[in-house]
């Protein structure tokens, strides 16, 4: 399953981005938010639960 970030509700907390295991989560090459690399991720779904403003579902 791979996991998206809203860019209209990150707010670049970096919360994501700590609690990642894989490491599969960092800036964007705007550095206005941070991007999922989908073959870094594991699918642990931290991410989805660490996000503070919710900006982080599940794709398809």
């Amino acid at each position: 399953m791979a996991y998206i970030i809203e860019a209209d509700s990150c707010t670049a907390c970096a919360a994501c981005a700590d609690v990642c295991p894989s490491g599969a989560i960092s800036v964007a090459k705007s550095g206005a938010n941070y991007v999922i690399d989908a073959e870094k991720c594991v699918d642990c779904a931290a991410c989805e639960s660490g996000c503070p403003s919710g900006a982080i579902k599940a794709g398809a």
